[in-house]
Order: structure tokens, then C-alpha cells, then sequence
């Protein structure tokens, strides 16, 4: 791991890189590669029309804006409660794209009234099952913050799980942030993800989890269920990490493990546009994954190219962000 955080400009050159990144892909999602080559051609290294939620060219979507939101949070300074405020203060708002799990999520949260368990309550409500990439899409954000070791890793834990506490999504954020500090660090690329594999094993996410009142009194099952899926969630984060780091690529969908396959595959590169660059070709869940490598390649070091920055927008107006700024001159404010 890093011997010591990394700097403001580190922290916000990553920002950016995520958010040119997802911008990049918002033209391509749900598309199919043989779609998008028909229409866009073999190369996609500019900003495009066509987003299928009306994002203009240079727009970055809810994977983005749940970055910038939860950073806004942040700044609230009243910890995971001024996190989730960041959250709500967004999707109180209606942004135009929103996964289902994360809207269940923040509508059964402080919204109206609950506490920090809406994301243990949704999932239930999914009888368990949904595992979407919602957390992993926006958990970039709590290295950007400025958190590290320890802190980054119960932190990763709790953020996600204000919206997505299914086991696999909690230890694939916890994993990725880890991830994120050790290629920061200097360290090469397999041994970071094998750092970042240690770093998900080590923490007992259910009992950080538990102090927090992420599963409450009324969340038994949840908690019940989290502890019986634990040991082979961990199993299946190991497993698609280093599936990715020999370049399989099982999906881009918006399965949490799909994503986090894809992206760690997508980043091993050596450019920021060899990195980005396929996952927005390959359509499907395109933005998010995309925005993932773009968090990775930004962790790296690795430019952007200079063209995607004064265009670049959020294609969204809540409190605290309106949807004409551009990033390269407001994004120094969420990043202390």
C-alpha cells in the first residue's frame, strides 16, 4: 500500500480520468459491438451523440454524477450521514438514469425518514439477489476523498452499502479501492490486485456493517443472509479479479463481478485510450465500465487525452452541481 495518501492532485487528475472516461462511453450503452462499429466505425476516441438518455457529447452519466454527489457529501463533514445526504440530495432531483437498486435504495433512506439501512432493506426486497454495479460504478470516490489503509477499506464497505449490500458488491468496492491505493503507490499491476485481494479478506465488512446500523435490529435476515453468503462472495470476487488480470472478459453488464472482470481486463494497458477505449466499444453497460477503467487509469497515472477535458460536463443539475459547469474548472471543489 501507499506509505503515505495520495496528493490533491493525484486525487482530482483520477476524477477527471473517470469522468472523461464514462463520458466517453455514454454514447455506446446498451449498444451491441456490431451496433456501435456499424455506426461509430472501429475507434471511438472523441465524445459522441447518441446516448439512449439524451447525455449530450462530453456528458457524463449517474456513474459520474454519484461520484461528484458523494464527494459533495463529504463536504457536509457529518461522516456516512452527510454521505448519504449527497446521495439523496442528487436523486431528489430525478436524474435521468438510475439503476433500480440504487433509487429502491435512497427512497427507503433518509428520504423518508429511515436511517442508513435503505440498501440492507432493498436488497432484501429483491429477495436477496440483485448484485448490481451501482456501488462499484461510484466507490472511486472514497480514495478521492482522501481516505486510506484501514479507513479506505471500512469506509469502501459502508458507502456501497447505503445502496448495495449484497456481499459481493460490498467486497468488490472493498477490493477496488485497495486496488486503486497500491497502483497509486508504484506497485505493479497483478501484485496491486493481489494487495487489494488481501486488503478485501482481512476486513470482517459484515461486523463494520453491523457498528454502523447498516443492518439493524429490523434487518436480521439481511444480516443472517450477508454472513451465509460471505465466504463464497469472497470466493467469487478472487475468482473474477483474476480472470480479468489474465484478460477474460466474461461481460459488460451490470452485474457488479461482470463489471469489475472487465474492468480490471480493460486497464491493464498502457495508454489511457487502450485502456477505455475497448470497453466503450463493447456497448452493453459501456458508461460504467468504462468510468471503472477510467478510475484505474487515473490511479496509474496514465493522461488523458488533453481534447476530452474542456468539453467535459455531468449531465445533471442538483444541489451543489448544475449541469453547465465545466469539470476541469469545478472540480477542484470536491476534491480537499
Amino acid at each position: 500500500m501507499t506509505s503515505s495518501p495520495p496528493t490533491r492532485q493525484a486525487r482530482l487528475k483520477t476524477l477527471l480520468s473517470l469522468s472523461a472516461a464514462d463520458a466517453l462511453g455514454a454514447a455506446t450503452e446498451f449498444k451491441t459491438p456490431e451496433a456501435i462499429r456499424s455506426h461509430y466505425g472501429d475507434t471511438f476516441n472523441d465524445y459522441q451523440p447518441g446516448s439512449v438518455f439524451g447525455f449530450a457529447p462530453g456528458e457524463a452519466t449517474d456513474d459520474s454524477q454519484m461520484v461528484a454527489a458523494t464527494l459533495l457529501g463529504y463536504s457536509k463533514q457529518n461522516g456516512l450521514e452527510g454521505v448519504l445526504a449527497g446521495l439523496q440530495d442528487w436523486i431528489a432531483t430525478g436524474p435521468p438514469d438510475v439503476g433500480n437498486l440504487t433509487r429502491d435504495a435512497l427512497h427507503r433512506g433518509g428520504l423518508h425518514g429511515g436511517g442508513l439501512d435503505g440498501g440492507a432493506r432493498a436488497w432484501a426486497s429483491s429477495n436477496f439477489q440483485s448484485a448490481g454495479n451501482g456501488g462499484l460504478m461510484r466507490i472511486a470516490a472514497v480514495w478521492i476523498a482522501g481516505c486510506t489503509e484501514e479507513a479506505l477499506a471500512h469506509e469502501s464497505a459502508l458507502v456501497t452499502a447505503l445502496t448495495h449490500a449484497d456481499p459481493r458488491c460490498v467486497h468488490a468496492s472493498v477490493f477496488f479501492t485497495a486496488f486503486l491505493d497500491a497502483l497509486h503507490g508504484g506497485t505493479e499491476y497483478t501484485d496491486a490486485a493481489e494487495l487489494g485481494l488481501k486488503v478485501m479478506d482481512s476486513l470482517d465488512a459484515r461486523a463494520v456493517l453491523l457498528e454502523r446500523d447498516i443492518f439493524t435490529v429490523n434487518g436480521r435476515d439481511a444480516n443472517t443472509t450477508f454472513h451465509a453468503q460471505d465466504r463464497d462472495a469472497r470466493t467469487q470476487v478472487r475468482a473474477r479479479v483474476r480472470d480479468g488480470l489474465a484478460g477474460k472478459i466474461h461481460s459488460q453488464s451490470g452485474y457488479v463481478l461482470d463489471t469489475l472482470q472487465a474492468a480490471v481486463a480493460h486497464a491493464r494497458a498502457e495508454t489511457w485510450q487502450a485502456c477505455v477505449e475497448p470497453a466503450v466499444l463493447l456497448g452493453n453497460d459501456s458508461d460504467t465500465v468504462a468510468c471503472v477503467v477510467g478510475a484505474v487509469a487515473g490511479a496509474r497515472g496514465l493522461e488523458v487525452p488533453p481534447h476530452l477535458l474542456p468539453p467535459l460536463r455531468l449531465g445533471h443539475s442538483w444541489a451543489g452541481w448544475q449541469r453547465d459547469w465545466k469539470c476541469v474548472e469545478r472540480f477542484g471543489e470536491l476534491v480537499r
